[in-house]
C-alpha cells in the first residue's frame, strides 16, 4: 500500500478570507507543502527530481468538501500518492480536524514535466518507487467540465509574484482570477463543496489573461463555471458547485 504522511497545520489568519475560512491558494499551499515534506523524507525531494531534468507539474484538482478549515483552527492534513501509470501520478489529499473529521479530499493528478522543452515526460521510477504507489494501465478522467455558454469576462496581468519557481503562474493563483470575479456578495453568501479544475497550458509573467465566468442557479445547488484564456487560447478550466449559507 502507498505511504501516507501526516502533519498538523493551524491555519493562519492570513490563510483565510472575510468568512475567516481558508482560501484555495492557501489550503492547496498547504496540501503541496505537505507532498514535498514527504518527498524530502523519502530522499525525492526537487533537487533529486531536477537531477532528472524534470520538475513535478499538477493537471488537475477535485475537491470534495464537507467545510473549509476555519482560522485559529488544528488541522490534520494527510496525502498520499496512490497509483501511477505511464505519464500520470494520483495523489490525494485529506483535511480532517482534530476529532477526526473529514473536511476537505482533494484528488490531483501530476505529471513530470522536461526542464528543458517544458513538455510532458514518462514517469521515471527511479522518482516513483519510494512511495510505493500502485502501478496501473488506466488513466483515469476527471468529469467533464461544460464549457460557459453566456458569461461575462474580467481581465487580469499576470504579476511577478504570481510567478513560482517552475516559472510559469502557481496552481494556486488561478483560484484567485477565478473567485475574485464572483463578487463580494456572492463569495459572502455561498460556501463551496465541489470543485472540478484542469490546468491546460502554461501562464507567464505579464500575459494579460481573461477570467471567463458564467452562475447557474439548479434546483440543488449553485454552479459555476470558468474559463481563464489568452486570447482564444484556454489556459485553465473549472466547475465548482456551491451551497447558500
Amino acid at each position: 500500500m502507498a505511504k501516507k504522511y501526516t502533519t498538523k497545520h493551524e491555519v493562519a489568519y492570513y490563510e483565510c478570507d472575510i468568512n475567516q475560512t481558508m482560501t484555495f491558494p492557501s489550503m492547496l499551499g498547504v496540501a503541496v507543502k505537505t507532498s514535498e515534506e514527504q518527498s524530502d523524507k523519502l530522499g525525492r525531494g526537487s533537487d533529486f527530481v531536477a537531477s532528472f531534468g524534470l520538475t513535478w507539474v499538477i493537471t488537475n484538482y477535485q475537491m470534495t468538501i464537507t467545510r473549509l478549515p476555519k482560522v485559529g483552527e488544528i488541522v490534520d492534513v494527510t496525502t498520499q500518492a496512490l497509483e501511477y501509470n505511464k505519464y500520470f501520478c494520483y495523489r490525494n489529499f485529506w483535511f480532517h480536524d482534530q476529532d477526526g473529521n473529514e473536511l476537505v479530499l482533494i484528488e490531483s493528478v501530476f505529471v513530470l514535466m522536461d526542464l528543458e522543452n517544458r513538455k510532458m515526460s514518462s514517469v521515471v521510477e527511479e522518482i516513483i518507487t519510494p512511495y510505493e504507489s500502485e502501478k496501473i494501465k488506466k488513466i483515469k478522467r476527471a468529469p467533464k467540465i461544460e464549457k460557459i455558454a453566456q458569461g461575462e469576462v474580467v481581465p487580469y496581468r499576470v504579476r511577478f509574484y504570481d510567478i513560482d519557481s517552475n516559472q510559469h503562474v502557481n496552481n494556486a493563483i488561478y483560484f484567485n482570477w477565478m473567485i475574485d470575479v464572483l463578487g463580494y456578495e456572492f463569495l459572502t453568501t455561498h460556501e463551496p463543496i465541489d470543485v472540478n479544475i484542469r490546468f491546460d497550458k502554461e501562464v507567464e509573467y505579464g500575459s494579460m489573461i481573461d477570467s471567463h465566468y458564467e452562475i447557474l442557479e439548479l434546483e440543488t445547488h449553485v454552479e459555476t463555471r470558468h474559463e481563464i484564456k489568452i486570447g482564444d487560447l484556454l489556459c485553465c478550466e473549472a466547475a465548482i458547485q456551491w451551497k447558500k449559507k
